[in-house]
């Protein structure tokens, strides 16, 4: 079978409908992950009484599970306990609850870094402790787990062709679904690879520019 670079062209408007709809809930699960990280990592970090335990349970939880199975609990468990949610939601939920557990982690990590001396100055400035989190902990955090932080949003966004597994019209799900009915694997395999690459690519560049910019002011 040869490469067959016109059928491409005739599916590139379906290609474009499915990359939509990956940007759309890579972008979303992307911004959601960060905010749970955020929020785990201030709660583990000031050690709230039961919050923390539940913060760190939640980690180990997502940690050590596949991220299929987590989709499919969502997906198929949830309606039987009254919690039905769309197919894309379900994939923004799955997403979000599985980054958001290593943004978690990324973000400890920068925040076990910062020098005790930083918190003795905001003492000093009579900063309450959630100013000091909000104001010198989370940026200073945020810049040094920035690649990590990186790494586990490629990871989201390629994670994202799990969702044609429940049905949601994403890339993936549109290239499986012309295989099944053309039975053009060749194409449809390298289209969506040259596609996830690029935006790999984009995404890994953005960051650069973006951890520059936030590394500018300690450049002498």
């Amino acid at each position: 079978m040869s490469f067959d670079f016109d059928y491409l062209l005739t599916q590139w408007p379906a290609l474009l409908d499915g990359l939509w709809m990956t940007l759309q809930v890579s972008a979303l699960s992307i911004v959601l992950s960060l905010l749970i990280g955020v929020l785990g990592a201030g709660i583990r970090l000031f050690r709230l009484p039961l919050l923390a335990q539940l913060v760190a349970l939640y980690v180990e939880l997502i940690r050590n599970t596949p991220i299929l199975v987590q989709l499919f609990f969502i997906f198929y468990g949830l309606p039987a306990v009254g919690m039905k949610l769309s197919l894309y939601w379900s994939g923004v939920l799955c997403l979000s609850l599985w980054a958001g557990a290593y943004q978690i982690e990324n973000l400890r990590g920068g925040l076990a870094t910062i020098d005790k001396g930083l918190r003795e100055a905001g003492m000093a400035l009579n900063l309450q402790s959630r100013q000091f989190f909000r104001l010198i902990a989370i940026p200073i955090a945020f810049r040094i787990s920035l690649p990590a932080m990186l790494n586990t949003a490629i990871s989201l966004l390629k994670n994202s062709a799990y969702l044609q597994t429940i049905g949601l019209a994403e890339l993936t799900f549109v290239a499986v679904d012309r295989i099944a009915t053309d039975f053009r694997a060749i194409e449809m395999f390298a289209a969506i690879c040259v596609i996830y690459l690029a935006l790999v690519a984009v995404l890994a560049l953005l960051a650069g520019r973006l951890e520059a910019r936030l590394q500018r002011p300690f450049q002498q």
